[in-house]
């Protein structure tokens, strides 16, 4: 009996595990289902100037935007192989559950709760970020506490709600919180006057507060509530395809480390520096131990650019956001931005 129940059990248990798979996992991966539809399915925010917007035009631009080509162009060796899908930030995460998305490049902060529970992958960090909030110059807020009886607005979702109930707590501010399923509505209801102050990441208030009627007469306070390392995400448990966006988004900054760029690919295709001649896939071919095509690399420079590059066309001086890169420099020039080996 006991034996009988113990192969019953084993049986149970083989059933259960293969029923658990997902559909990716069921056709052969996603990388195999990406390659199979010759595009990126990529989800991303497209109402963040900057970071991943839409224009009039149909036009889609920005740092995560960046992301999702130079998957594309790792690929297809075509930046423009992507089929864009605007996601809200409470919609995100089932958007990469379900298959609809093939990977998440949405200003998306990678925290324990979404790496476990959440069941998401994520890729390094191509933005640190912290928490703030954006004032009327003329409010005469000057810290949290100030905001004693007044009222914040943010979008629900998000670690900005979560993160200003701590910071509040902390210093025992009671203050009223107003959450908005749509981003523009929080920021409606801040420039209407409905609140006293609009929390986000710090990008985002300088990315939104260009979008204003009078941006010089918006600040943003000193304090910054928390960390926010933006990362792209794919779903937890296919790590064929984790490893395909991880190792792009590595690429972007090698290639700025080694001072790879678009305008100088030509000259180093020709170097013989072993590390840069293995980057470019021109020896010992590392990106078949991807899927990938050998030059996986150089496509993403030649394409895309590399990580300052991508950085500096959408977040840089001159463009209207002028963000100084601090944490997102080189880890040799003071930085966070470092690569494992391309070895």
């Amino acid at each position: 009996m006991i034996r009988k129940f113990s192969s019953l059990c084993a049986a149970l248990l083989v059933a259960l595990t293969l029923g658990s798979c997902s559909s990716s996992e069921a056709a052969g991966g996603r990388l195999q289902q990406v390659l199979a539809q010759k595009k990126v399915r990529c989800g991303i925010s497209g109402e963040l100037p900057g970071f991943s917007f839409v224009d009039e035009k149909g036009n889609y631009s920005g740092l995560d935007v960046d992301i999702c080509r130079a998957i594309a162009a790792a690929l297809f060796d075509d930046p423009d192989a992507v089929e864009y899908r605007p996601l809200n930030a409470k919609e995100r995460f089932a958007a990469v559950q379900t298959g609809e998305v093939d990977v998440l490049s949405r200003n998306t902060t990678w925290t324990l709760d979404r790496d476990s529970s959440v069941r998401m992958a994520f890729a390094p960090v191509v933005f640190y970020d912290g928490q703030g909030v954006m004032v009327k110059a003329d409010s005469g807020i000057k810290t949290l506490k100030d905001f004693k009886n007044r009222t914040v607005c943010t979008q629900t979702g998000t670690t900005n709600e979560k993160n200003l109930k701590d910071q509040m707590r902390k210093r025992k501010v009671d203050y009223k919180l107003v959450v908005y399923e749509d981003i523009n509505s929080a920021y409606a209801a801040y420039a209407e006057g409905r609140c006293d102050g609009v929390t986000s990441d710090r990008s985002q208030l300088i990315s939104r507060r260009t979008a204003l009627p009078k941006p010089e007469s918006h600040t943003i306070l000193d304090e910054v509530l928390s960390k926010e390392p933006l990362a792209p995400a794919v779903a937890d448990g296919d790590v064929e395809w984790a490893d395909v966006v991880r190792w792009v988004v590595n690429a972007t900054v090698e290639a700025e480390e080694l001072g790879i760029q678009q305008d100088n690919l030509a000259s180093f295709a020709k170097s013989e520096d072993p590390v840069v001649k293995r980057f470019l896939g021109t020896e010992e071919e590392l990106g078949k131990s991807l899927g990938l095509s050998p030059d996986f690399a150089a496509r993403i420079v030649k394409h895309v650019g590399n990580y300052g590059e991508i950085y500096d066309r959408n977040l840089g001086p001159n463009t209207k956001l002028n963000l100084p890169r601090g944490q997102n420099q080189l880890w040799s020039k003071g930085g966070l931005m470092y690569s494992p080996p391309f070895r």
